[in-house]
């Protein structure tokens, strides 16, 4: 039987799933751009089982796992009205996340996890699909731009004790 591709949306019960592919995927993609104590620090706060427990249980929150066969790819966060990092408005959807395993990146995920966003924001008659992405990442600021993000500011990351700078990207979500 050939695997099938999936995104589901998770909840309590996937805490740990989420908890390790969230600290895989990040340590993958900063543990060299940061430094070790920063980054141990930035992992124990930001997917401690109480935070994702918290993230998980707010209804202006929603993850979703990307799964082809048993194996998690990777994860989409989603964010509406309070939970937005910054008060962008109450039309607007902020894409928090879209963290990818490194084996499975360049396979056209991120793209697939976008596109499910956008339809998601058409769904719920969202105006604006906006995220912060580290300004050193320019794989992922190369992506949003392809896909029709425009940058229209900026705000600190913190990762441990150093801050860093995330680019703030938005797009207009097409009716």
């Amino acid at each position: 039987m050939i695997p099938k591709f999936e995104i589901i949306k998770i909840g309590l019960s996937e805490i740990e799933q989420l908890r390790s592919i969230s600290i895989e995927t990040f340590v993958e993609t900063f543990k060299d751009s940061n430094t070790e104590k920063n980054l141990q620090q930035f992992l124990d706060e930001a997917y401690s089982p109480e935070k994702l427990k918290s993230e998980l249980e707010n209804p202006n929150s929603d993850f979703f796992f990307v799964i082809f066969g048993e194996e998690i790819m990777g994860y989409l966060k989603l964010n509406q009205g309070e939970a937005q990092k910054e008060s962008i408005g109450n039309n607007a959807l902020e894409l928090e996340r879209i963290y990818i395993l490194k084996k499975f990146q360049g396979k056209n995920i991120g793209q697939i996890l976008l596109d499910y966003t956008i339809e998601i924001a058409k769904k719920k008659n969202i105006a604006w699909i906006w995220l912060g992405v580290w300004e050193h990442n320019q794989r992922a600021i190369n992506f949003y731009l392809k896909n029709g993000f425009v940058q229209f500011d900026q705000h600190i990351f913190t990762v441990g004790e150093d801050d860093q700078i995330d680019i703030l990207m938005k797009m207009e979500v097409d009716k």
